[in-house]
């Protein structure tokens, strides 16, 4: 008895010294290619600060450049996953990675309203097919049980570029206007279009297509992780790639997550915005404002993902967090003019939006996988990001016709109680 006991114990420290190795390998790396990813997506709200006077852009016009490059998102999303699930996520993250940089850093050069609705689609393009990639390589080194908190510490990039990139972003903005005859929001597209670029390259050179060419596991390493997943596999039913866009579950799932990106680039584009309001006016200080939600989140989502792994428990934890989310976004709507009050409501949004996030990625990893995972996983987010095109749209176009954001909060604050109950019975179909 003693000596089974003693075995059981070494498998658990030899499978915990496994994934902690994967983990310090992978997830570092990931992470900052998501910071990157998230700060050339999103930047464009801190450039929102100057290039709407440069460029006489109404806030409906701005609304719709931010928006559109969901749209080009949403065209290629699907075949871009279905070609690293061929050709491998190396080659092909390198590839998204390097041309978004190229066109993040060419929309300093837009002068007009049509010129920036171009550039942003053709970022669209570029980019689709990262998230989902990433979310379906993830889904190549972990089982089912561990990707609540692996997921989560991979979207702490979020978190993470609004820490670094809210106070950078309003640096560049201030400290760099008119340097070489460019304006701030100039620079802002140029320096932070460059690490794209970089980290692209660093890409090709870092990453492995997966297990089994892996050169820094060994090969006992190597069969258990391969091990692993096949027992994963080996639970569920593979669908093929027709079956999977027809599947119900899929089309439940895109909607639970559109409502969640509903909030998620309300956030993201309207958050610099949102502080403004409150008062706060140099672009350097709405910066260092903006760091703290997204600070607060990246802890929380963390924590949230851990705990709803250990419970192995997804409905409630993902139900309460989108109510939290929503609450936040109701209570921000109320307090519009006060600068603490606003702020404490900005962040409890940002903390239930960001959760609830890492935590939907669990549902639709648990029964996709192969081919089927790379075509479900894509639609989902395809499907969902097409709110990344309503959302700030649809503030922009409320902000143009009250003069106040605040409305628009109300409708992302609804979209978020909606997620919550869709979490329900898509948990319940998962079953």
């Amino acid at each position: 008895m003693h000596v089974g006991t003693q075995a059981r114990g070494q498998a658990v420290l030899d499978e915990r010294r496994v994934y902690a190795r994967v983990t310090r390998r992978l997830i570092p790396f990931l992470l900052v290619c998501y910071v990157v990813a998230y700060l050339d997506r999103v930047n464009v709200g801190f450039a929102k600060l100057q290039m709407l006077a440069d460029l006489r852009l109404s806030e409906t016009a701005y609304g719709i450049g931010a928006g559109i490059f969901f749209i080009g998102y949403f065209l290629f999303e699907v075949p871009s996953n279905l070609i690293l699930h061929r050709v491998g996520a190396r080659v092909w993250i390198s590839r998204i990675m390097v041309t978004w940089g190229v066109l993040s850093a060419m929309t300093m050069f837009v002068a007009t309203a049509p010129a920036f609705y171009a550039v942003r689609f053709a970022l669209g393009l570029a980019e689709a097919g990262f998230f989902p990639g990433i979310i379906l390589y993830l889904t190549q080194w972990y089982p089912v049980a561990m990707r609540g908190r692996i997921v989560a510490l991979f979207m702490t990039g979020i978190a993470v570029s609004g820490v670094i990139g809210g106070p950078l972003s309003g640096w560049i903005l201030g400290a760099l206007s008119g340097v070489n005859g460019w304006a701030g929001w100039q620079w802002l597209f140029l320096l932070e279009g460059i690490p794209a670029v970089l980290m692209g390259i660093a890409v090709y050179f870092y990453l492995d297509d997966g297990i089994e060419t892996a050169k820094w596991l060994s090969a006992s390493e190597r069969a258990f992780l391969t091990r692993t997943l096949k027992a994963d596999d080996d639970a569920g039913k593979s669908l093929s790639v027709l079956d999977t866009l027809r599947d119900p579950r899929v089309a439940l799932l895109a909607l639970l997550y559109f409502s969640i990106v509903i909030g998620l680039y309300g956030i993201g584009f309207w958050l610099p915005q949102l502080i403004r309001a409150l008062g706060v006016q140099a672009p350097f200080r709405v910066g260092l404002y903006s760091a703290v939600p997204y600070g607060i989140a990246g802890v929380v989502m963390v924590l949230v993902g851990r705990h709803s792994d250990q419970r192995n428990e997804r409905r409630w934890h993902l139900s309460a967090v989108a109510l939290l989310g929503g609450l936040g976004l109701a209570l921000a709507g109320l307090f519009d003019a006060n600068e603490l009050w606003g702020m404490c409501a900005l962040t409890l949004a940002t903390v239930g939006v960001l959760s609830a996030a890492p935590l939907f990625w669990t549902l639709p990893t648990h029964f996709l996988r192969g081919a089927s995972a790379a075509a479900g996983i894509a639609v989902i987010n395809s499907v969902g990001n097409l709110a990344g095109f309503l959302s700030p749209y649809m503030v922009g176009a409320i902000t143009d016709a009250t003069g106040s954001p605040t409305y628009g909060l109300y409708v992302m604050a609804l979209f978020m109680v909606v997620a919550a109950m869709l979490t329900i019975p898509a948990t319940r179909a998962l079953r």
